[in-house]
Parts: C-alpha cells; structure tokens; sequence
C-alpha cells in the first residue's frame, strides 16, 4: 500500500491490542519494526512499490505478547496508542512503541489481506 505525503490514505484497518510483558524491568512487545521516512524504502521488504516510507511490523516473537494479539509480519503500522505513523522516522516510531508509563498499546494496522478481502467483497479481484 502506498500513498503520496500530503494527500489523505484510504485503508482498511485492523486493531490490535498488545499488553506488554514485564521481563527482567522491561516491557516486552514481542515484535520488531523497520522502515520510516529516514530510511530507503528500497530495502523495505513489505513495501510493494519500494517507494513507501511507513512503518512495517518485520519481526514476531512466537508466543509473544504481539503474537497473542494477532499482529502479522508484514502489517503496517498506521497508529500507535492514537499517534499518526504515516510520516515518522525509524526512531520516532520506536520511542510511541517503547514508552515505560504504557502497560498496552493500541495499534491500528493495515494488511494485504485486509484490502483484498474489501476488494472481493466489491466484485473486485485480490492481486495476486
């Protein structure tokens, strides 16, 4: 899914709530991120057109609290705890997930397969 900065997104989304584990003094979400405006999209392995800049779920835990909630590989994610994610750097992104007063983070994300099942719901066809 891509988008041109500045011009309002249209996706179907999904919620996912993840109550961090407590392990050792940390707070565990069981998942890592890649992408971000700061970095090249060309490296990004979910972006489809290796333009997009977002923020894209590229690790899960097995059994992890993420895992548990239901959060894939390859989801994109658009909000963190109500905090727009379109348009933030590889860090910002970090720091809204990792905050240490937050036990639960409430996540908005976005899948291919989210928007092909919309798309054959419409009469369309899923990209294959």
């Amino acid at each position: 899914m891509s988008f041109i900065p500045g011009q309002p997104v249209t996706a179907v989304v999904e919620r996912v709530e993840i109550k961090k584990l407590f392990q050792g003094g940390n707070l565990i979400l069981g998942f890592s991120i890649g992408g971000g405006i700061d970095q090249d999209p060309g490296q990004n392995p979910y972006s489809e057109d290796k333009s997009d800049k977002g923020i894209y779920v590229t690790r899960i835990s097995p059994g992890g609290p993420a895992d548990e909630a239901g959060l894939k590989m390859g989801d994109k994610i658009m909000q963190v705890n109500g905090w727009d994610m379109t348009m933030v750097t590889h860090d910002q992104a970090r720091k809204k997930l990792t905050k240490k007063n937050e036990s639960v983070v409430r996540l908005l994300v976005t899948r291919r397969s989210l928007e092909d099942a919309v798309k054959q719901s419409k009469g369309g066809y899923a990209q294959q």
